[in-house]
């Protein structure tokens, strides 16, 4: 029987919209490919997301821990199965698609020296949330985030004006880097790990944004005729916006979205990138989603057929909700962690398939 799921209910509260997910409960037998994954691989990415993702498995976290940091495929297939139950999500208009990102590698400095002028900012204090029972009339119903002024809530700086030097002489700048192409990607991606100038690594991570919606430069250079569709890969763009910097920071500028950073400290670091529920992420597990729909930490399991792996196989896959994005937005939509470097990128910038989800949620 299929019905109507509010995922709310299980603590996903307080993201500004309740979206119910449209849903038919399914057998663990009948999800394609089911049998087949290695569901320890799930385990250990649902074992790190314990502790963030709140009371909907508090009493699953105490069931999970029993098992060790590393079981048997075969027995964290039953863990999953004993303790979750698995409904079928209805795509609806928005799309069903599944896409990947990655944790971009550059070059920077902790000063402005040379070819390294272009700033990194922290999230700076007046950058508000906007309440949405509480939100001023004059502010646009697509800002999520706006600046706090002594006449009250106002639209936040753009990245043109942040770019123009908005933010400039407040101590925001945590690193420089020289690629505006890169540094953009970087904004895109959420996190960064940038190699200072004595080999020293320093990872940064997603702190905040300014609230204007996010606007993809690559469907912008399809939509005009400077891409094919089917050759708009992230080096195809990246490789645009180098040949023209002038027409590339005017496309850049189009895209109003701007992303704050923080430092990640050094045991944070160590462990990789986090997403947006605090927990590092896993290459090929972690999964950004939309939170309107869907609760952070629980798992989803991932269809797409025609997305063949390195074995031939088609891509079934159980994952972790763990991030977000702000072009990650309907029901059955989804954005794949693919890991740190240049091959993590090639790999996330050539995913793009048809997918169908399946959620799991708990007993």
């Amino acid at each position: 029987m299929r019905g109507r799921l509010w995922q709310w209910q299980f603590g996903a509260a307080g993201i500004g919209e309740r979206r119910a997910l449209d849903t038919a409960p399914i057998a663990f037998s009948d999800i394609p490919g089911w049998s087949a994954d290695d569901h320890s691989a799930a385990f250990g990415a649902f074992l790190r997301s314990c502790d963030g993702a709140g009371a909907a498995i508090a009493a699953i976290r105490e069931a999970a821990l029993s098992l060790g940091a590393a079981p048997t495929p075969d027995a964290a297939r039953r863990f999953f199965e004993g303790n979750f139950s698995a409904h079928h999500v209805t795509p609806q208009p928005e799309g069903a698609i599944v896409t990947g990102y990655f944790e971009p590698e550059l070059a920077g400095s902790l000063e402005p020296a040379g070819a390294f002028a272009g700033p990194v900012y922290s999230l700076p204090d007046d950058l508000v949330l906007i309440p949405e029972d509480k939100r001023p009339e004059a502010l646009a119903a697509d800002l999520t985030a706006a600046r706090a002024t002594p006449e009250g809530l106002a639209p936040y700086y753009t990245r043109r004006e942040i770019d123009e030097g908005a933010l400039r002489g407040r101590g925001l700048e945590i690193a420089y880097l020289a690629d505006p192409a890169e540094a953009f990607i970087m904004h895109v991606q959420g996190s960064g790990l940038i190699s200072l100038p004595d080999g020293r690594p320093m990872r940064v991570g997603f702190a905040g944004k300014n609230g204007h919606p996010y606007t993809s430069i690559g469907k912008l250079l399809v939509e005009r005729g400077e891409l094919a569709p089917a050759n708009a890969s992230l080096e195809a763009v990246l490789g645009w916006m180098r040949a023209d910097v002038r027409r590339a920071r005017a496309l850049m500028w189009e895209n109003k979205s701007y992303i704050f950073f923080r430092v990640l400290d050094r045991a944070e670091a160590a462990i990789g990138p986090h997403g947006a529920l605090g927990a590092p992420l896993t290459p090929g597990r972690s999964l950004a989603v939309d939170p309107r729909y869907h609760r952070l930490g629980l798992p989803v399991w991932v269809s797409a057929p025609a997305f063949m792996t390195g074995d031939g196989a088609p891509f079934n896959r159980l994952m972790i909700a763990q991030d977000t994005g702000s072009a990650i937005r309907g029901p059955v939509r989804g954005d794949i962690f693919w890991g740190t470097g240049a091959e993590a990128g090639r790999i996330a910038g050539e995913t793009k398939h048809l997918c169908d989800f399946c959620i799991l949620i708990p007993n």
